[in-house]
């Protein structure tokens, strides 16, 4: 097949790039559980590591101060927040620099072979406090970790994502990889949640509760790190992904992205998910022990039984969005995770044994969790094809970078309320401020669902 040559006489990538088989996408989609694991610890044990339950005595010793600042804001409340405000600010950055860039590695996989290794490293020692109490140092040391962790996150996973509408041909494409991604990152959430439970096992062991925590952590990110690297190292991008070079400034690219209203509806809708899915990852640990009166070990098994049970509606959500439409399977998860969070809020005073009601609450989460881990990136390559055909420049990692700067945007507000809401109670005795939580986390789905009802579902038609 003919190939295109760079100035210095590089092979590009066929003029007429190859559909990838299912093999291919599914060495994609590793790369996708392995930033899912990579990224769970601080997207997720931050507020469980520095700001832990309280069940008779905390899990583990306090190395921030635990009070309110500036009124009604916590330390890691800020500093978390902050983190993911600063990844929001670098997404476009990077999407747009991974858009206009020339590698021969590939465009995209040269940010994920760079950025693969530091994200691991980074996410592993924000976790790794420099003295064993309350101090400045620590206070420091994690939002230089912090900071870092992001850019690095960032630097690999915009790119990434910018794949997902490049390697699918068609919205049937676009659909599949969206599907494998999505099992892809629940397996990597599952395995992330698994830290509790190792934590026990090493703790079991004589391990204290920090070092059983970190060992658990280290071991998880090494996994996290194979799992990235093999699509960066093995992925053939210029023959499988359907690629053209983008012209476009970072201000012209945002500015041809965001004059796509039917996009806006969509980031305003996915702002509200993610507000309200980061607080039930947030949450999970504190449900599963003050409200559910459960050990931490079980927060895994919700995990487990959530998103192996939503594995089961995969294949009906991919015959139902060519039948009905993304629109309305979409509404349908919004509702349905309200409902979900009305029961957790009032967990504590249900007649119902609680492991029998936390498996229920699994088993109900699980259509919501596949349908918003499936559709919304078919949702956004929909749009990166609608703008190819109407402007003939593809911003595929610039799309994917302004959907990555208010899902992030969306998870550093969760970071920074979730904590402040603790603040009215986080003991068994006194759980309100967990409980707030879930109210929060309903009004969240309801305006969601409300703006999602202004999309237009274009491929439809």
């Amino acid at each position: 097949m003919a190939k295109r040559k760079a100035p210095d006489g590089a092979p590009l990538q066929p003029i007429v790039p190859i559909q990838p088989p299912l093999g291919v996408l599914i060495l994609y989609a590793t790369g996708q559980l392995g930033w899912s694991l990579g990224g769970y610890g601080v997207g997720n044990l931050l507020i469980y590591f520095y700001m832990p339950p309280e069940q008779g005595q905390p899990v583990f010793p306090s190395f921030l101060f635990q009070g309110s600042v500036l009124l009604v804001f916590t330390l890691i409340g800020i500093l978390s927040a902050g983190g993911r405000f600063l990844d929001a600010l670098i997404d476009p950055i990077i999407a747009n620099w991974s858009d206009r860039k020339i590698s021969g590695l590939g465009k995209r996989r040269w940010f994920m072979l760079w950025g693969a290794l530091p994200l691991v490293l980074t996410g592993f020692l924000v976790f790794y406090p420099l003295t064993d109490s309350e101090s400045a140092s620590n206070f420091v040391w994690l939002a230089l970790m912090i900071g870092l962790y992001y850019f690095f996150f960032a630097f690999y996973v915009i790119p990434y994502t910018a794949l997902m509408a490049e390697l699918g041909h068609t919205a049937a494409d676009r659909l599949r990889i969206s599907t494998l991604t999505s099992i892809a990152w629940a397996l990597g959430f599952i395995l992330g949640n698994s830290v509790y439970a190792i934590q026990g096992i090493f703790e079991k062991q004589g391990h204290s509760s920090v070092q059983a925590f970190q060992i658990s952590l280290a071991i998880l990110n090494t996994v996290a790190l194979v799992c990235m690297l093999l699509p960066a190292i093995f992925l053939r991008e210029k023959r499988y992904a359907r690629q053209l070079a983008s012209e476009h400034g970072i201000r012209t690219a945002l500015s041809v992205v965001f004059s796509n209203r039917n996009f806006r509806w969509f980031l305003a809708s996915d702002l509200m998910y993610w507000l309200a899915l980061t607080f039930i990852q947030l949450g999970v640990v504190f449900y599963t022990t003050l409200l559910l009166d459960l050990d931490k070990s079980y927060a895994f098994q919700f995990s487990i039984v959530s998103f192996l049970s939503s594995f089961v509606f995969y294949w009906p959500i991919n015959v139902l969005a060519r039948k009905v439409g993304k629109k309305w399977l979409m509404l349908l998860a919004f509702a349905l995770f309200a409902v979900v969070f009305a029961v957790v809020s009032v967990a504590n005073l249900l007649p119902i044994p609680p492991q029998i009601l936390l498996y229920a609450l699994g088993v109900a989460a699980a259509f919501p969790l596949a349908v918003f881990g499936i559709l919304p990136n078919a949702v956004i390559g929909d749009e990166v094809e609608q703008e190819e055909h109407r402007s003939g420049q593809q911003l595929s990692g610039m799309f994917f970078g302004v959907r990555a700067f208010v899902m992030k945007v969306g998870i550093s507000l969760s970071n920074l309320i979730f904590p402040s809401l603790l603040l009215f109670g986080k003991s068994t005795e006194k759980p309100l401020g967990v409980q707030l939580t879930a109210l929060a986390a309903i009004i969240f789905c309801l305006i969601g669902w409300g703006v999602f009802r202004k999309y237009d579902d274009r491929s439809e038609r």
